[in-house]
């Protein structure tokens, strides 16, 4: 992922801000008592994740699956895929794996949440619904010049949508958060419909890290930078991730993004184990992913 890419990274203050003051209200008020964590990379393809599968690799879906327990689907951005295709990768993948597709672009970028994106909707989810229980939550990536002008189509879908699958949507106008008018009554929207609003944590675009969070579900896009901070970053997130907890959170889906992606398995497989040291769960870590494939 090229958005929110910078030449010098080791410029930028990464501190992660303090959370919305709801924040903590919401995690009061979805709190469960149990804890669901996924963690994984947005793709497969083993052009991008150079060095991550073994030699000989006959099927990279199935290798992936048996060390991560997600993936963020963005191939499904492209094009609408038929139901074949995806009871194909619900068979190649381990029972407890999750897919986190992206909605095709049709919906979000071409035809923009107008009125006529209801066919895509239905052909995409009469598609997507054949994943069955490995189906995690959907989302929606908002193009960056798709501002609060737009609020009616967003109001629109979102109410239309229906509420038996998750969503989550991903707002990259910088509107959206620092209009307060605007934001607030976005949040209301959100929570009201148990829509998850993503954090985006990137270099260039420090604006998105909005730390609002609207239901149960902490849903993070992160991209590393290819740079040593990408460590200490990710150890910021541990510990926000374990406030989170303290608070009530249910479920945590997180998603490591590199500028080159053969670096995101490596970045995952240390996120997972500060996860297991710090939250005191107890996720599986890539068995043959070795300690010794260093990032910088």
């Amino acid at each position: 992922m090229q958005f929110g890419k910078v030449e010098y990274p080791e410029t930028i203050d990464f501190t992660l801000p303090e959370d919305d003051e709801n924040t903590g209200r919401i995690l009061k008020e979805t709190a469960s008592g149990n804890l669901s964590i996924h963690v994984g990379c947005a793709k497969w393809n083993r052009q991008d994740l150079k060095g991550f599968y073994p030699r000989g690799t006959k099927d990279e879906l199935e290798y992936y699956s048996r060390q991560f327990n997600c993936i963020e689907l963005n191939a499904t951005f492209y094009r609408i895929f038929p139901e074949e295709q995806f009871k194909k990768w619900y068979d190649k993948t381990p029972a407890g794996f999750k897919f986190f597709p992206k909605l095709v672009q049709n919906i979000s970028h071409l035809k923009r949440l107008n009125e006529d994106v209801q066919p895509y909707v239905d052909q995409y989810l009469s598609n997507v619904i054949h994943l069955k229980e490995k189906l995690g939550t959907i989302f929606l990536q908002l193009h960056g010049n798709f501002g609060p002008k737009n609020f009616d189509r967003v109001i629109r879908f979102i109410e239309q949508w229906p509420k038996e699958i998750r969503l989550a949507v991903e707002f990259r106008h910088t509107d959206w958060f620092n209009d307060t008018v605007v934001a607030n009554d976005l949040y209301t929207l959100l929570e009201n419909n148990n829509v998850a609003n993503i954090i985006t944590d990137t270099a260039g675009r420090r604006d998105l890290l909005h730390m609002r969070l609207t239901n149960n579900e902490a849903f993070i896009r992160y991209v590393g930078a290819n740079h040593e901070t990408d460590y200490t970053r990710l150890d910021d997130w541990i510990k926000r991730l374990g406030e989170w907890k303290e608070q009530g959170i249910s479920n945590i889906h997180f998603f490591v993004h590199q500028n080159i992606e053969k670096e995101s398995p490596l970045l995952s497989k240390y996120f997972i184990s500060k996860l297991n040291e710090h939250l005191n769960v107890d996720l599986s870590l890539p068995s043959h992913l070795s300690d010794d494939l260093s990032l910088f």
